[in-house]
């Protein structure tokens, strides 16, 4: 029997990879989105899960046998954070309740599990590295319990099984996603070139010199598959990275390499990509218009706050796999290699030059 999916947040960077793999995987997928998806083989829901009623009315018709939750809304505090996102996960799970329920749900959070939300990144004392799912909660207010809470009140109501994905720094396509390091990455050494601006790190010597790791939104997206259909994994929470480690020393290098830039030497000193690029946008449109992009406006296709929040953290940060590794994932992506296959493919739908 053919399965369904919901994807919410088909739109983003994780939820446009989970819903072309489950496509590809045999699934019906539905991909819930506030403007209608335009990806081959999913059929759209348009729904703002801020309004329950809206999002209930949305969801009337749909039957599915796995929930995929890939979507936040970024707000100006973390208790709006939390407020926000809460809220749309809740009314996400009752708009469903008078459907067939799905047999498992399935939410994407973050490292920031283990690190803290913006308002506190990386302060405070911390678990030790690697991060291990056994690991507890921080004991600060964090949007991403708040949506876990959520998901664990309405299982324990409607009685179907979760599973909690934490991701490192997502590498993947999307426009207008608000966490975007590869794209961001990609725009600021298109800038670079056209400018002939230094390449250089922005970020902390902690993040040159440390091992760090990454995650691949195909990764991702391959490991929510998993838990959707591994009985083991179900009412469980994993950690989800490619497998390997790097330096920023080495990837950075790997980095300008691809764009043709000699690396600019590191001394030290943190220069942000939000200074970088601060005045930025008016050079990209004239490159856009020179070489015919399909995107001229920066702020749609760079996210240097983020990129700066990631590369600029004072502490080594390295995920443990072991858990998922033991019950049977054993999919693993080369980092490197999912940054050009990023470059490749926005070059290839002319979202860089």
């Amino acid at each position: 029997m053919t399965k369904t999916a919901l994807v919410v947040g088909a739109s983003g960077i994780v939820g446009s990879a989970t819903a072309r793999l489950l496509v590809d995987q045999g699934w019906r997928v539905h991909g819930l989105a506030r403007r209608a998806t335009q990806q081959d083989g999913i059929s759209p829901v348009v729904a703002d899960l801020q309004d329950a009623a809206a999002t209930k009315t949305a969801l009337a018709a749909i039957n599915v046998d796995a929930v995929f939750i890939t979507t936040w809304l970024r707000q100006d505090s973390e208790a709006e954070n939390i407020r926000v996102n809460a809220a749309m996960v809740r009314n996400l799970l009752d708009g469903l309740r008078d459907a067939q329920w799905p047999r498992h749900v399935a939410l994407v959070t973050g490292l920031k599990h283990y690190l803290g939300p913006f308002e506190a990144y990386g302060q405070g004392v911390l678990p030790q590295t690697p991060f291990r799912e056994e690991q507890g909660r921080l004991d600060v207010e964090n949007f991403y319990y708040a949506q876990e809470d959520e998901v664990f009140a309405a299982a324990a109501r409607d009685g179907f099984s979760w599973s909690v994905h934490r991701p490192h720094t997502v590498i993947g396509k999307a426009v207008g996603n608000a966490m975007n390091m590869g794209t961001t990455l990609a725009v600021y050494a298109t800038l670079c070139r056209e400018l002939d601006r230094p390449f250089r790190f922005p970020g902390s010597a902690a993040q040159w010199h440390g091992l760090t790791d990454m995650t691949d939104a195909r990764q991702l997206a391959r490991h929510l598959l998993w838990a959707a259909e591994t009985q083991a994994a179900a009412n469980q929470a994993f950690n989800i990275v490619d497998g390997d480690v790097f330096r920023w020393s080495w990837m950075w290098a790997r980095i300008a390499e691809w764009f043709g830039l000699e690396p600019a030497p590191f001394d030290g000193t943190v220069l942000t990509l939000a200074e970088q690029m601060a005045d930025d946008a008016g050079v990209w449109r004239e490159i856009a218009a020179r070489d015919g992009l399909a995107e001229a406006d920066l702020a749609r296709l760079a996210s240097p706050w983020h990129t700066d929040a990631d590369l600029g953290r004072p502490v080594e940060v390295v995920t443990d796999m072991s858990k998922s590794r033991r019950m049977g994932f054993l999919a693993y992506q080369p980092t490197d290699d999912a940054f050009f296959d990023l470059f490749g493919e926005l070059r290839a739908e002319r979202l860089i030059p």
